[in-house]
């Protein structure tokens, strides 16, 4: 191997999106976690959503607040990303999503009808409800979005249900193409509504079937941002290997480990159900590998051929702050 890991991590620690994660830790304080049941913190930050008990199943809610130069830059993508992200979050819940609603403030008509636009028609393509929000368009105003999406859930994933001994897999769509220099790798465009929605099925039935435990999308703040905030709620550890990674051909590492792709899931699973679930992603023409395993250690450490280095300690630095006790 030519990469250099402890250079490498050390670049990763500093982006602006590890730091951004970071600053969560102000509200997590505030959060109260003595004696909440376990069904309490599953409405609490720290997953991709909330989850409220609803009879035999759970309701699903999250927001996503789009970066105000993405949105005035890209208003078409921005709408369209703002639902994707919402639907991958419902969809790593072990979710199906149902609806969603926005808030948006503009001052250009042409691109507010662009942002709109890029809402509308992700909304068809996953097969939402598009049901109201908040316009505020009018000179002087800034340029701002947020999308806010409901779900629901028969089996839930959770942060709350990683634990030491399992397996920790990624699963992603490599069939696509970046965005310009950005960081998002897109696999979306041109593919037929169906598939991107039976794609995204494949999560809430392995859930459903007993074979995924919890899962993360992976986020602006890459792979290793991503598993602390899987690993961060109940203190556990990992181990992943570099090598594993499933990758986009010709793409250098340090690109792929700070992608924001539409489709990119970290997942934990008992290690005999691996071959099902690889299964399962391969069938639908998406990539599933084993990357590493789960431990308790508080520690991740990342391995690349004979390199092995410690990239984060949660006992000794917290990263969003969401940790919660382990009986509940």
């Amino acid at each position: 191997m030519n990469t250099d890991l402890q250079s490498l991590l050390a670049t990763l620690r500093g982006t602006d999106a590890m730091r951004a994660k970071q600053a969560i830790q102000h509200p997590a304080r505030v959060l109260p976690t003595d004696g909440i049941g376990r069904d309490a913190l599953y409405a609490l930050p720290g997953d991709d959503t909330a989850a409220i008990r609803c009879g035999d199943h759970y309701q699903l809610l999250a927001i996503e607040g789009m970066l105000p130069h993405f949105v005035a830059q890209a208003p078409w993508f921005a709408g369209w990303s703002a639902v994707m992200a919402n639907v991958s979050d419902i969809t790593a819940m072990g979710g199906r999503a149902s609806a969603v609603v926005n808030a948006y403030w503009h001052h250009d008509e042409a691109d507010a009808d662009s942002l709109l636009a890029g809402i509308r028609d992700a909304c068809r393509a996953y097969g939402l409800q598009l049901v109201g929000g908040h316009t505020s368009q009018a000179p002087g105003n800034p340029t701002a979005l947020a999308v806010a999406i409901t779900g629901w859930a028969r089996s839930l994933l959770s942060t709350l249900h990683v634990q030491p001994g399992q397996c920790l897999a990624m699963a992603v769509d490599l069939d696509g193409c970046w965005h310009g220099d950005a960081p998002y790798w897109k696999a979306f465009e041109g593919v037929p509504h169906e598939r991107l929605r039976a794609k995204l099925d494949i999560i809430p039935r392995l859930a459903e079937a007993g074979l995924l435990q919890a899962a993360k999308d992976i986020s602006n703040a890459g792979v290793l941002g991503t598993l602390l905030m899987l690993l961060e709620p109940t203190g556990c550890g990992a181990q992943i290997d570099l090598a594993q990674l499933p990758r986009p051909a010709g793409t250098p590492l340090e690109r792929w480990l700070r992608a924001f792709p539409s489709y990119g899931f970290l997942l934990t699973l008992a290690p005999r159900d691996l071959p099902d679930v690889e299964a399962a992603f391969a069938f639908e023409g998406l990539h599933c590998a084993a990357i590493g395993q789960i431990d308790d250690s508080a520690r991740l450490t990342v391995c690349l051929g004979r390199q092995h280095h410690e990239f984060w300690n949660l006992d000794h630095q917290p990263f969003t702050g969401f940790s919660y006790p382990k009986e509940h």
